[in-house]
């Protein structure tokens, strides 16, 4: 890696933001490259800095943290933003994602879950704790599935890799990822396994 992966906390409370960066200043490979305390400043920070990842408060002075994801991933699609809170309702989370936040973390996560997180989303791929996967999957359609995403789940019914799920649909490795992240999403499932199983149960996808 040429550089460090780039880190943009948006907090309102001082402490708060010390903390994370001192977490994330502990690991080798992450930095603290900008740090806003309302909405409006984590907008043209991003804008200023295109941070790698933005861990974003949910609740701010001037606007929430879903308000301020949606406002930058206007002009920045590709931004990954997780937001931050204290507590997670469901309509909330399900607020988030759907204004393009690719993580939801508590502030009581440990430490090292903290790192895992930014690491995730870095990677491209989201981060929504299996506890809160499993309630949010309630506000989602079960037939929500779009068909691009049950051609993926079929694959992953036969534990295919994403290279070769890639190679099967003539998409990119990358485009597989966000298939699977959906997937996991609308399934309410923690990991690849899992969404397999619910999608059987479910009678979403059938062995042959």
């Amino acid at each position: 890696m040429a550089g460090k992966w780039r880190v943009l906390l948006v907090d309102d409370h001082v402490i708060m933001r010390v903390g994370l960066a001192s977490v994330i200043g502990s690991d080798p490979e992450l930095e603290v490259c900008g740090e806003a305390g309302t909405g409006a400043e984590a907008i043209a920070m991003y804008r200023t800095l295109q941070p790698d990842v933005v861990l974003m408060d949910l609740r701010l002075p001037d606007m929430s943290g879903v308000e301020a994801t949606a406002k930058i991933r206007e002009d920045f699609p590709k931004a990954k933003i997780a937001i931050v809170s204290t507590f997670a309702k469901e309509d909330e989370v399900y607020s988030a994602v759907s204004a393009g936040a690719r993580g939801y973390v508590l502030k009581t996560l440990q430490c090292e879950t903290l790192i895992a997180v930014i690491r995730t989303l870095v990677a491209g791929q989201r981060y929504i704790p299996a506890e809160i996967a499993a309630r949010l999957a309630e506000h989602v359609p079960r037939t929500e599935l779009t068909p691009r995403e049950r051609d993926v789940l079929e694959r992953l019914v036969y534990a295919r890799t994403n290279q070769q799920i890639a190679a099967e649909l003539g998409i990119s490795d990358a485009t597989v990822k966000v298939h699977v992240g959906n997937i996991l999403l609308k399934l309410g499932a923690a990991h690849r396994t899992e969404a397999v199983t619910v999608a059987l149960m479910r009678g979403i996808v059938h062995v042959d």
